[in-house]
């Protein structure tokens, strides 16, 4: 009994280690193949003839649902879907020298000591630098129509700017070349002047940032951008086709007498900010301040902006936020950022300080100083397996992937209030000089007081829909190629 109790003791102890071994075996393989899937789903693979832009346009296939909304394609202005190109290629340098400046305006006009200044009728070649407004260069434009007979414009889209305005003859000082024939309204017949002495023309103000003048008894209007360009002019009123069918008759726009800047052809600015001159509060009793865009993934690619609602179904929202002096902006709640699957560990202080606005026209996402450390530093450490490049103007993050045809990295995520996380397209991590300079897309502030900046390229592809009725801003992916 003794020598049986042993051998089926013996043999329960090699049952057991057989199953714990089988048991050893399966979780390693699981834990492995979690390992895997983890590594799958924190980084992401990009083949580098991607990064750069296609030397032919290719519109996007991807054409959303325009039932009841106003839909325009949305071009790149330095791309070859672009008909505003002046026969050379936009140096990177020169386009983040121009981000910077629209950055430090927007920094300025939200610093405590900026203010209104008096634009007088007479300042025909400058205007007060303390003005409050901003654009730097602007990437990205639709078209328009104008006047009656309607005319077409193509005008730089920006949610950071108010006032719309356009060229106007017979350009009293000067006007900038444009593609377009300079919007001439003694040829519209529903063109007329707002008068000096209205409530209309007080509200300029705000929109501008400066005070207004008048030009005998017509009200004028003067904006100044971070980069010194400005268009100084008449306030008048239009009609405004958006589409065939959604046509506004009264629509209070610049036109411009005194024009000065570097718009990259474009007649002029389309302001989609919040301030109560801007289109979205003109159409508000049509789209209820309801409208979207979706930036492409490239500049050989197109993308759209549409009034009235969004394309899409999936958006997550996240509310509005309130920032100091900066009622004409969309604030926004940014919480935290994530890089590789793990969020950083980043105080929420750090972003609370100065808060946070979404931008179409800035091009490089701005971070408060301890935020892009902490991002850089843990990007660089993800991507240690590939050589450092120097410098790109305000870009230091750079490598070098000429040696490379693929490249695997780290995902980037936005998080902000509401529980919205927004996973950056791969194709908005990096800005591209050439494949010995590539640069991660972000930047950041000289200071902890300035507000952070999410930027267009971190936008790209998404749809970003903005609902002002209701107080809040949606992302959706994959919007547009």
């Amino acid at each position: 009994m003794k020598r049986k109790g042993v051998t089926m003791a013996v043999s329960f102890i090699k049952h057991f280690l057989s199953l714990w071994l089988l048991f050893s075996f399966n979780n390693c393989y699981a834990f492995e193949g979690r390992k895997f899937a983890e590594s799958q789903h924190t980084h992401t693979t990009i083949h580098l003839t991607s990064l750069l832009p296609a030397a032919s346009c290719k519109p996007s296939t991807q054409v959303p649902s325009i039932e009841n909304k106003a839909f325009l394609k949305v071009v790149h202005k330095h791309g070859p879907c672009s008909d505003l190109r002046q026969g050379h290629k936009a140096e990177a340098q020169y386009i983040l020298l121009q981000d910077q400046s629209r950055v430090d305006s927007i920094h300025s006009k939200l610093s405590k000591d900026s203010g209104l200044s008096d634009v007088k009728a007479t300042a025909a070649t400058t205007l007060p630098a303390k003005d409050g407004s901003i654009i730097g260069s602007g990437n990205y434009f639709v078209t328009v129509g104008l006047g009656t007979p309607k005319k077409d414009f193509s005008l730089i889209f920006d949610t950071g700017s108010d006032l719309t305005w356009t060229q106007c003859e017979p350009c009293v000082k000067s006007c900038y070349n444009q593609k377009e024939a300079i919007f001439n309204p003694s040829q519209s017949t529903s063109y007329a002047n707002i008068s000096c002495g209205s409530t209309l023309c007080d509200s300029l103000a705000s929109a501008t940032g400066n005070i207004f003048n008048c030009a005998s008894s017509t009200c004028v209007y003067g904006i100044q951008y971070g980069d010194s360009s400005f268009s100084i002019g008449f306030f008048g009123k239009e009609k405004l086709s958006l589409t065939a069918t959604d046509v506004f008759n009264d629509f209070y726009f610049g036109c411009g007498q005194n024009n000065k800047g570097l718009f990259g052809g474009a007649a002029g600015l389309l302001g989609l900010g919040r301030d109560k001159l801007s289109l979205v509060s003109q159409t508000a009793q049509r789209y209820n301040k309801i409208f979207s865009y979706c930036l492409p993934s490239s500049s050989s690619s197109t993308g759209f902006l549409t009034f009235g609602g969004s394309t899409s179904k999936s958006a997550s929202f996240t509310p509005l936020a309130t920032i100091s002096g900066g009622s004409s902006f969309y604030g926004l709640d940014l919480t935290g950022i994530s890089v590789g699957g793990r969020k950083l560990a980043i105080s929420p202080s750090v972003f609370s300080t100065a808060g946070t606005i979404i931008d179409s026209g800035t091009v490089i996402t701005r971070l408060p100083p301890a935020a892009y450390s902490a991002l850089s530093s843990t990007f660089r450490k993800l991507m240690s397996q590939y050589p450092a490049a120097p410098a790109l103007s305000i870009l230091d993050t750079c490598f070098d992937f000429s040696n490379h045809d693929t490249i695997s990295v780290p995902k980037i995520g936005l998080f902000f209030s509401g529980g919205v996380v927004v996973d950056i397209d791969k194709t908005g991590i990096f800005y591209v000089n050439d494949l010995t300079q590539v640069c991660l897309a972000f930047a950041g502030n000289s200071d902890a007081s300035d507000v952070a900046i999410f930027g267009n390229v971190q936008q790209k592809t998404l749809e970003v829909v903005y609902d002002g009725a209701a107080g809040r801003v949606g992302f959706a992916p994959a919007g547009c190629s």
